[in-house]
């Protein structure tokens, strides 16, 4: 079972930026698709961006979060820019292969007005 470890999140203003990273504790090769999802209070868990032969954003994201990958260091990033107070949220990190969907802890995310 892979372990995620997520870091980077923080309290940043309006229009700051951030760069979350997601350890693995194994390759990342082994991986069909790797993931940041979110969650804001009251709300349900929503896909923000994902990365595998393709790479898609969520419609509320583009152009200000970039995902990417480091096989050499098992890690995704997210870099997200422009940050605006509706993207506060705990991010979690998504691991997906055959036989496993895993998750990180989350690390939250705090954008302020």
């Amino acid at each position: 079972q892979v372990q995620l470890v997520e870091s980077g999140g923080g309290v940043v203003q309006t229009g700051g930026s951030l760069r979350l990273s997601c350890a693995a504790s194994v390759t990342i090769f082994s991986f069909n698709t790797m993931g940041w999802y979110r969650q804001a209070p009251g709300k349900q868990r929503e896909l923000v961006a994902s990365i595998s032969s393709s790479i898609n954003y969520a419609d509320s994201v583009k152009g200000r979060f970039t995902i990417s990958r480091d096989y050499a260091k098992s890690t995704v990033y997210l870099l997200m820019n422009s940050l605006k107070p509706e993207d506060t949220a705990v991010y979690y990190c998504n691991a997906r292969r055959v036989l496993e969907d895993a998750w990180g802890q989350g690390t939250l995310v705090t954008v302020s007005s």
